[in-house]
């Protein structure tokens, strides 16, 4: 995948604006895969720019997820080929959390 990515490759989310690739590779590709699957519920590109909308189950709930299920949506542009940037979108956090908490149980804040 690292292939795929740009040296100034950034991630950017509601708790993250703008990390460089080396804190995202540390803070987002765990060594036990999180994921089990993705379900894409819309897939739209303009260019070089590449919107989707997903649903995502885990292999285990967590505090933050506890019945193992999410949806978010992101923001994906690409420059000569390779992925320059991340925005994700999420909407309210769960099981009325305020955005402090949710931060601090989904390990953010």
């Amino acid at each position: 995948m690292e292939g795929n990515l740009r040296s100034d490759f950034t991630f950017t989310r509601p708790f993250d604006d703008h990390i460089d690739l080396a804190a995202w590779w540390r803070g987002f590709w765990p060594s036990e895969p999180l994921h089990q699957k993705f379900d894409f519920v819309s897939v739209a590109q303009d260019g070089e720019k590449l919107f989707v909308a997903y649903e995502c189950t885990m292999y285990f709930p967590n505090a933050t997820h506890s019945d193992a299920h999410f949806c978010n949506a992101e923001l994906l542009k690409f420059l000569g080929g390779k992925l320059k940037s991340v925005e994700v979108f999420f909407g309210d956090p769960p099981r009325g959390l305020s955005r402090h908490e949710f931060a601090v149980q989904s390990g953010a804040g």
